[in-house]
């Protein structure tokens, strides 16, 4: 294993270099990603068979698995995992249902009724993962938010194999979930055919779920085309806070989990302790030895970093700064560090609270804003799955005390118009 490079108490001046991700030839993946979204745009059901053709080799001749191939997967999944699979949706509908917004009426002034109501999108896109794992996680994670939020059509998207067949672990969980439109289409040609529609894949509202750099691209360009986006989702991170009272064993445990997602993924070790830093090291070299994906474990060690730091209270300005994905907080009063934390997609907290409970099956959700977006964005929740849409009731009485302030406001701004609409009512009024 190549070393992850330790940095012992870095100056400030140099935190920004060591919170930046995975470079990347940003230029050149926009260039591909604005050319394959405009081939889809373009030449629909066609393009999509010619873009997978050139790209993995192989277009399925229909995009939408039927439903009996959605109902024979459950005969390909053992027991043991249906049975996970039903305890982890439980637990997502828990604290999601828990979630749902509530709505909202206030009387502002006698006579000025102003509500909020929360409405579901009526079509939404899911993107799930698979080409070097089949993540039926994410289907979950999508898919039952969606449900409690009462998204009227839920379209899911999700690459093959190279025999053209969709993991049955990711169809069962679709079916699970109550999701009938499921499309063999990965990649940035669906995040397309879902942007555009085709003849095939319909055209959604909002686009949802994690992937690549390229997947990521993808979603924030169809934002031009007036698509939105649960959030930027790219590449997988995790970053972990260590005193004296973590356990190396546990710690490697939680940063190989997030280094085999992808050779891009990055993972950060802060701690206080001079010595955890080459215990850490001996347990991921030993773990390492271990792992069916030691190879893609190994190129996101490459990029990633231990840092040294003269106190917790330090770390957690540190991670603060690097916003991350995944934060663990390793440490003996985990709640009371909590509470500094501004910037996290999602906290773990104590030594029995691994990053991998949040991804399946803890409750919480694991789609999550990555490449330090977690300074402004939050993880898919139910909020996200609808529109929140106000209403207002003014009386005539109420419209002849706020009428003045209106029209003060208006000609103050010089929109006449928006003056004279209250005008007309108060002088009809005096009728």
């Amino acid at each position: 294993m190549e070393p992850i490079r330790v940095y012992d108490n870095p100056p400030r001046d140099a935190w920004p270099a060591l919170t930046a991700r995975v470079t990347r030839d940003d230029a050149e993946i926009d260039r591909r990603v604005a050319a394959i979204l405009n081939e889809v745009r373009t030449g629909g059901d066609e393009a999509l068979r010619r873009i997978a053709r050139r790209i993995e080799g192989f277009a399925p001749e229909r995009f939408e698995l039927p439903q009996a191939q959605l109902d024979e997967a459950a005969r390909s999944i053992s027991p043991e995992l249906k049975t996970a699979l039903a305890t982890a949706k439980a637990n997502i509908e828990a604290f999601h249902r828990a979630q749902l917004p509530r709505p909202v009426a206030v009387e502002v002034m006698p006579g000025v009724r102003c509500s909020q109501r929360a409405v579901a999108i009526r079509r939404v896109g899911l993107y799930v993962p698979g080409s070097s794992a089949p993540l039926f996680s994410t289907v979950l994670m999508l898919a039952v938010p969606a449900a409690i939020a009462g998204c009227p059509e839920v379209v899911m998207c999700t690459p093959p194999g190279k025999d053209g067949r969709v993991n049955p672990a990711v169809l069962w969980t679709a079916r699970l979930c109550g999701v009938e439109k499921v499309f063999r289409v990965g990649g940035i040609q669906a995040i397309a055919g879902m942007t555009f529609g085709t003849e095939s894949i319909p055209a959604v509202y909002k686009l949802f779920g994690p992937g690549n750099g390229y997947v990521m691209a993808a979603k924030q360009l169809a934002q031009r085309f007036g698509v939105a986006i649960d959030m930027p989702a790219g590449p997988s991170e995790v970053l972990v806070v260590a005193d004296g009272g973590a356990r190396a064993d546990f710690v490697a445990a939680d940063l190989l989990s997030q280094a085999e997602h992808g050779p891009d993924s990055q993972v950060v070790l802060l701690t206080d302790r001079k010595d955890f830093p080459e215990r850490v090291l001996a347990e991921l070299e030993r773990q390492l030895a271990e792992l069916p994906r030691r190879d893609i474990a190994e190129k996101a060690l490459s990029h990633s970093r231990i840092i040294v730091l003269e106190s917790i209270e330090r770390c957690l300005e540190f991670s603060n700064a690097y916003a991350p994905e995944h934060l663990i907080l390793s440490v003996r009063q985990s709640e009371k560090y909590a509470r500094a934390v501004e910037n996290a997609g999602s906290v773990f907290l104590g030594n029995y609270s691994p990053e991998s409970a949040g991804d399946y099956a803890s409750g919480t959700n694991h789609t999550l804003p990555t490449s330090a977006y977690a300074r402004a964005y939050s993880g898919v929740n139910v909020d996200a799955f609808v529109k929140k849409i106000t209403f207002q009731k003014v009386t005539p009485s109420a419209l002849q005390a706020l009428g003045p302030v209106i029209q003060a406001m208006a000609q103050a701004e010089q929109l006449d118009a928006h003056s004279r609409a209250v005008t007309i009512r108060l002088n009809a009024l005096k009728k």
